[in-house]
């Protein structure tokens, strides 16, 4: 049976992430990637890159038997792994014990703006726990640069993500990277996405 699900940005923007991973990703070892949703960016992007393991999460079911059905279509099976059903804001993170033995990198792709602030606070606390001094957090998503925003489609998006619910909606880059800094991360890079949205590296430095 096809479950896959098909999420209209992830075509948009999947070859600009592709980008700028391509600049970042070391050889070898895992990516995890949380908040993976339907799975469309998981897959395209362990095809890019078939000598890392990319290690898809999520909590809702429906997006892990989507993203399961994703590697099924894609013949990927042999090579990368089955979703892991983790909620960034549960601790501790359930990982598999290979992962956690070679893992190289995070990656969040438009998942902080539609969660709570709690769960921001969660992912960089949970991933400073788990990366290594020169590993990284890579974020994807708007944000607000000195709490205003970028454009007015943000600002207009930003209005309905908090009445879908109050507590989404676009951060701030400068508390975002404030939280970082808590955590052991340091921003290494700003870039500038299509549509409005930033890619943002943050690369632990403590060990």
């Amino acid at each position: 049976m096809d479950n896959r699900l098909f999420f209209p940005a992830t075509e948009r923007n999947r070859e600009a992430i592709r980008e700028v991973l391509s600049k970042i990703l070391i050889k070898k070892g895992f990516i995890l990637e949380i908040g993976s949703g339907s799975g469309e960016h998981g897959v395209v992007f362990q095809k890019c890159f078939p000598e890392i393991t990319w290690q898809t999460s999520d909590p809702e079911l429906i997006h892990r038997i989507s993203i399961s059905s994703w590697i099924d279509h894609e013949e990927l099976n042999l090579k990368m792994p089955q979703p892991l059903d983790l909620d960034v804001e549960k601790t501790p993170w359930k990982i598999p014990s290979e992962l956690l033995h070679s893992l190289q990198g995070i990656i969040s792709i438009n998942m902080i703006h539609i969660a709570s602030w709690n769960c921001t606070k969660s992912l960089f606390s949970n991933s400073g726990k788990l990366l290594k001094s020169g590993q990284f957090l890579m974020l994807y998503g708007p944000f607000k640069i000195g709490y205003k925003h970028i454009s007015q489609s943000n600002n207009l998006f930003d209005i309905s993500l908090k009445k879908q619910n109050k507590l989404w909606g676009i951060r701030d880059l400068g508390k975002v990277s404030e939280e970082a800094i808590r955590h052991g991360f340091i921003k290494e890079e700003l870039i500038s996405m299509p549509a409005n949205n930033f890619s943002v590296i943050y690369r632990k430095v403590f060990l």
